[in-house]
């Protein structure tokens, strides 16, 4: 077994040979994700992605029978599953898992969490009995969320009103969740009518929970002439009158029942350096991170913090992620923006130029309390989609094949041009890379910026016909800024990275950028298209290599489209390695967040 299973991820991952690609297997049976039962529905989504996780992260590969099989129980028996299709990109599809001990008796079935127990114990060496339980008991949670989820939207109707916009209906399609992470629906902490209210695939809204904070305790940074508490206060509105001396600070309303309890906070509470206004205003609506809300009408939307255990961290805003998003404005607006939209001026960053919170010894960082207003560019009629939202497989129960947001668009051109799918699809995945990936390239080459661009980060734009116009990025906790252009981002913007510890050594940032961009977000499109039969990954896996050997990728300077090329295996996180290590991403230095092992690389093979 690799080293890098046991633990701490490795300082030079081992390379391992590329193996020989199965071929897909056939499917025969009704697609498992559609069955009428919910509850059926999600333990199969949970299952796939535990499997997912597995081949990837141990490199195993299915027999010529056309099943994967993993040795559980210190190799006692068998965890086996068919393999529907396999994907060169690793969005593979499995049928329903079966338990085969060897010893002539029948398999079987298996459900997601007892798999997920099997798996964790098979995954290490000395497997942690804690971080089995807790991994066990996550995928439950993620599955029941899931079944609540597929039970809802497979009965409610889409929302309608100005809340029906084409940005937030993408935000609230991520029905199953990250396919490749093995609890994609956990969120440790959120019961069922919280859940309802706050929860994005279920439609949910709620109003902002607002609390006063004296000014000799306020925190708050804006790059922007109007300071961050004039805007929080025009969001709270003059209906709900502030204290003399304070300002406006919006929580999520789960956030501030959370910190009432907590004793620094209480005792600001109690001492009236806090005052609690309760909630108040309109609603608001969760996009696809569950702490960002977004309200149709108003140019902002808020990174809430947020203090549930969403996948593998709890999401309360960090002090350096806040001077980041400001930093990253400023940088942008030194002149480095007018550069970057002369040669892509279909592509920008979602701006967060200001923040509020509060200062105090006791509450530590993060404190809980802080929160990102981040400027909402896009009109209700505006096809700015999250990516992670148009390519998530939607399983409603109907038809033969799930459908998707982008195979529903593809479909569409497809009819209305008269030609096959698979070529639409492979003209569509074209004109992606050069609005989409192109410009994020040019960054990371020209200016020396590279963006953690994973696809629930990435917007892309589509025109009124479906086809890719641009795209956006977002999350100020994402940026990296490479050491060997400091001298010059630096004479851009004297003092970057002082406060946001945003400067990272080239090799670290090359590791990371090539899963972002390269593993999660574009072999994840091509994975989407070739699982749900929309266009072949071979065909598509060509088409990358064309347009990474090509002159343009080659004058954005960045070493991204040489190492996909030629590399023989890429640094992939492994979701299902670092839950099991019991890892918060958010916690401690870029390099050593999470877990990660070298993966063939298929575009070198393609």
């Amino acid at each position: 077994m690799s080293t890098a299973l046991t633990g701490a991820p490795p300082d030079v991952p081992a390379r391992r040979p590329a193996p020989a690609r199965p071929a897909a297997a056939t499917a025969v049976d009704p697609d498992p994700l559609l069955h009428p039962d919910p509850a059926v529905a999600a333990e199969q989504a949970g299952l796939e992605a535990l499997l997912r996780c597995w081949a990837r992260e141990t490199g195993a590969l299915p027999g010529r029978d056309g099943r994967l099989r993993i040795a559980v129980l210190g190799g006692a028996a068998r965890l086996c599953a068919p393999v529907r299709y396999w994907s060169p990109a690793g969005w593979h599809r499995f049928g329903p898992a079966t338990l085969s001990a060897g010893d002539g008796t029948a398999d079987a079935p298996v459900d997601a969490v007892t798999a997920a127990a099997l798996i964790a114990a098979a995954a290490a060496d000395r497997p942690d009995p804690g971080q089995v339980a807790d991994l066990a008991a996550r995928v439950a949670d993620s599955v029941v969320r899931t079944a609540d989820i597929l039970a809802h939207r497979r009965t409610a109707a889409a929302p309608g009103g100005p809340e029906a916009s084409h940005f937030l209906a993408a935000e609230q399609s991520l029905l199953l969740g990250h396919p490749l992470h093995p609890t994609p629906k956990s969120r440790d902490g959120l019961g069922p009518a919280q859940s309802a209210a706050y929860s994005p695939e279920l439609h949910g809204s709620f109003q902002l929970h607002w609390y006063a904070v004296d000014r000799e305790l306020l925190a708050a940074g804006s790059a922007l002439s109007e300071s961050a508490d004039l805007i929080t206060a025009g969001l709270l509105g003059g209906r709900t009158p502030l204290p003399p001396g304070t300002a406006a600070l919006p929580l999520h309303p789960w956030q501030a029942r959370e910190l009432a309890v907590r004793p620094a906070v209480a005792d600001l509470l109690a001492d009236g350096l806090l005052h609690d206004l309760g909630p108040a205003g309109e609603a608001w609506y969760p996009t696809s991170s569950v702490r960002t809300v977004y309200r149709p009408g108003t140019p902002w939307m808020l990174k809430l913090s947020l203090g549930l255990r969403i996948t593998n961290s709890r999401r309360e805003n960090l002090r350096k992620e806040l001077h980041r998003g400001l930093e990253m404005h400023r940088l942008l607006e030194s002149g480095l923006a007018d550069e970057w939209r002369a040669a892509h001026p279909g592509f920008d960053v979602v701006r967060d130029p200001a923040w509020i919170g509060v200062d105090h010894p006791a509450l530590g960082d993060p404190g809980g309390l802080d929160t990102v207003l981040r400027a909402q560019p896009f009109a209700p009629a505006d096809r700015a989609l999250c990516v992670a939202g148009l390519v998530a497989e939607q399983p409603l129960g109907t038809g033969e094949t799930v459908p998707s947001r982008l195979g529903d668009t593809l479909r569409a051109l497809a009819a209305r041009s008269g030609r096959p799918l698979p070529t639409v699809a492979a003209e569509w995945f074209l004109r992606y890379l050069d609005a989409v990936v192109l410009p994020v390239l040019w960054l990371d080459g020209r200016a020396g910026i590279a963006l953690e661009a994973h696809q629930q980060n990435s917007l892309v734009l589509l025109d009124a016909d479906g086809w890719p116009t641009g795209g956006r990025y977002r999350d100020n906790q994402g940026f990296y800024y490479r050491q060997s252009a400091a001298e010059r981002l630096t004479a851009r913007l004297p003092g970057l990275g002082a406060r946001s510890d945003t400067f990272l050594a080239d090799e670290v940032i090359d590791h990371h950028f090539a899963y972002y961009l390269g593993i999660n977000h574009v072999l994840g499109l091509i994975g989407a298209l070739g699982s749900q039969g929309l266009a072949d990954e071979a065909v598509l896996l060509a088409a990358l290599r064309g347009f990474l050997s090509g002159s343009r990728a080659a004058a954005t300077g960045s070493a991204l489209p040489a190492l996909l090329l030629d590399a023989a295996t890429l640094p992939c996180k492994a979701n299902l390695l670092t839950r099991i290590n019991g890892m918060d991403e958010l916690v401690g230095p870029v390099a050593t967040q999470s877990v990660y092992v070298d993966i063939p690389n298929p575009v070198a093979g393609a």
